[in-house]
């Protein structure tokens, strides 16, 4: 477990699985009388109003419990919106100062979407964390087993700003139909960022989640660059798949867009992270630079791509630097 205030590989590209943009739920709690489980979870920073209060007294951006009296602890059960493997989760107590819990546990249940949280089978992800006042708490996850549903423990009460919980997203089927084309970047197919060389602003794993950017934060985009070459982000996708069209959408974007972009792409196995990212400067070339527009959906058919063979993971460069909001590819499974 970590307080630094860097931040740990998992939570710089791995999908928050508890994320309300992929119907992350916050289903029960033991207590909420000062602030609704529902802020636990959202994709928002949590803020600090200070002349805010609400019937019930100070206002506070996440969840918050009353003080406890009479014995025992709280906790709030979340169903994640993609099931997956959980890698790490932050604890943040951000603004939570005299009012944080001193500590949290985590317990992990794998179960259909719809099961009853009284019908959940718990099993410890981990054991007691220490938490610090206004702070993220960084834990890395140890445990490889599928999560569906997650309950966050408190001790023995107190206010906890957001659960971020990342992981590898695990596809709940990918189509039975060998002539489908199916979007194998899409996190609810099993894909992923697996890495990218700079992610200044916005959170890159949401480029593979559905609808279009909300706004220029909702996407990744990368600094200025001052020096040659260019940037790129590397996806894990959720199955080896011939790929026959692909999107690449600058919503938002206007004055930071990427001027072209291109498209490398293998079949890879056995290789982490870290060796794929490596590897991938070597790939061959799926689709050649194309230009790209400002605020805009790109849409590239097989006219625009090259027969490379079936893919698991894609590299999508952009020249030389700037933000995209969502990356869509399309492709029938190899059989």
């Amino acid at each position: 477990m970590s307080q630094a205030t860097d931040i740990p590989e998992f939570a710089r590209h791995l999908v928050n699985l508890a994320s309300p943009r992929l119907g992350g739920e916050a289903l029960e709690t033991s207590d909420d009388f000062f602030a609704p489980k529902e802020r636990l979870l959202q994709d928002s920073e949590p803020v600090f109003m200070a002349d805010k209060f609400d019937d019930h007294g100070k206002w506070m951006d996440g969840w918050e419990s009353r003080r406890r009296r009479g014995g025992g602890h709280d906790h709030v059960v979340v169903r994640l919106g993609t099931r997956g493997i959980v890698r790490g989760v932050d604890i943040d107590t951000r603004y939570f100062t005299g009012n944080y819990p001193p500590q949290a546990s985590l317990q992990a249940a794998d179960s259909d979407h719809d099961t009853p949280v009284d019908e959940l089978n718990w099993r410890e992800l981990h054991g007691r964390i220490d938490l610090g006042p206004n702070s993220h708490h960084y834990c890395a996850i140890a445990d490889a087993q599928p999560v569906s549903h997650l309950r966050l423990n408190i001790f023995p009460d107190g206010g906890v700003a957001r659960l971020r919980v990342y992981g590898e997203p695990l596809a709940a089927g990918l189509g039975a139909d060998p002539g489908e084309v199916l979007e194998l970047s899409a996190v609810a197919n099993g894909g992923r960022i697996a890495g990218f060389n700079d992610a200044h602003y916005g959170d890159p794993w949401v480029i593979l989640i559905p609808g279009r950017g909300i706004n220029m934060g909702d996407g990744w985009e990368t600094r200025r660059r001052r020096e040659p070459g260019h940037d790129w982000i590397l996806v894990r996708l959720g199955a080896a798949g011939v790929i026959e069209r692909v999107e690449v959408d600058t919503a938002h974007f206007k004055g930071n867009y990427p001027d072209q972009c291109s498209i490398q792409g293998a079949l890879i196995d056995g290789l982490d992270d870290a060796a794929l990212g490596v590897a991938a400067e070597n790939w061959p070339e799926l689709m050649p630079p194309q230009k790209l527009e400002m605020d805009r959906q790109h849409f590239f058919d097989q006219s625009a791509l090259q027969d490379i063979g079936a893919v698991n993971c894609v590299r999508l460069n952009i020249f030389p630097d700037g933000g995209i909001s969502r990356f869509r590819v399309h492709g029938r499974l190899q059989r």
